[in-house]
């Protein structure tokens, strides 16, 4: 069985590396695959009239990325997303630019804080339990927060809530259940076949 009082994460334990300059490879990769994953998953968009902010598969990346990733690599997975989308089409729907020019950037810039809450509770060992649950509101949170300041800009007083919080809770509540069930499962899998 792992231990849970050391700061792993599931990625740690499924791929570990003993040897410096591998870990550091390894670590390249994983950023570089999760910013891909995360532009993969802004793929997934589907715009709403009424506002400026699409439902995407970006906020179960950056939850995910944290999560697997740990704090450190989460974080600095998601900084080189949104520098990367200031010029390549990364951003939901094929967009780029920079963040703080568009009505939904404050949820990018986001990404980073959220990636890295969720990865240092994750190596704490908050991904292997119920307590999954509340790492990934307060990863939430950390999007919202910045996201709803910048959307404030860009919309009608009073409107921000009600067009950049609320048509997204449902949404938020799936992917935050689909993560934890994910992840606990996926320890109890691992150290089940460790102990056998």
């Amino acid at each position: 069985m792992y231990n849970h009082r050391r700061q792993i994460t599931i990625i740690d334990a499924i791929a570990p590396s003993s040897v410096f300059k591998y870990r550091i490879l390894r670590d390249i990769v994983l950023v570089v695959a999760f910013v891909i994953i995360t532009a993969a998953l802004a793929r997934v968009a589907i715009p709403l009239p009424f506002t400026p902010v699409p439902i995407t598969g970006q906020t179960f990346a950056v939850l995910l990325t944290g999560a697997l990733l740990g704090s450190r690599r989460g974080a600095i997975s998601m900084a080189v997303y949104v520098i990367a989308g200031s010029w390549l089409p990364l951003y939901s729907g094929g967009a780029s630019g920079i963040f703080w020019a568009m009505a939904s950037g404050g949820y990018l810039l986001g990404f980073v804080p959220a990636a890295y809450i969720v990865g240092y509770l994750s190596e704490r060992g908050w991904d292997r339990g119920p307590k999954i649950i509340f790492a990934m509101i307060i990863g939430n949170a950390f999007i919202y927060i910045p996201g709803l300041m910048q959307l404030s800009l860009f919309v009608p007083d009073g409107k921000t809530l009600s067009l950049g919080l609320y048509p997204f809770i449902a949404g938020d509540i799936i992917k935050l259940l689909l993560v934890s069930l994910i992840l606990p499962s996926s320890w109890k899998i691992l150290n089940s076949r460790k102990g056998s």
